[in-house]
Order: structure tokens, then sequence, then C-alpha cells
């Protein structure tokens, strides 16, 4: 997908993502996590990602198992 092709809350798509987190909770939860270090620390492993917000940068993050959560 190019960033031409990108429509917003269709990428990185939750049945994707579900595949890599199996809980549509625990993944909010992570996202959330994740977005709130990107934010601070202004810097993503999904650098060249499609997204420009923390929360679509973590989403990708995940997606490409660039980021690494536990849940206890």
């Amino acid at each position: 997908m190019s960033k031409k092709d990108y429509d917003g809350m269709r990428y990185p798509s939750v049945d994707d993502l579900l595949k890599v987190i199996d809980s549509k909770y625990k993944l909010a939860y992570a996202a959330a996590r994740r977005a709130h270090i990107i934010e601070e620390e202004e810097w993503t492993a999904a650098e060249d990602g499609m997204c420009v917000k923390p929360v679509g940068q973590a989403l990708e993050e995940i997606l490409n198992n660039q980021t690494k959560m536990t849940f206890k």
C-alpha cells in the first residue's frame, strides 16, 4: 500500500492487528502505551511508515513486530 492509497482509519487493519495481539483490549492498551512513549521521545521504529500520528505509528510498529509488549 502506498501513501497515496492510505485511507486513515482503515490502515492498519484491525483484523491484521488482532493476528499479532489476540485481544482488542490488549491491542488498545499496547497502542496507547506505545503512542505515549513515541510522543515523549519523538521517535518511532516506523519512521518510514504511512501514519503520522503517534497512535497510528504505534499500531504500525505492532503490526510489523517492531515493538515488544508484555502484559501482566
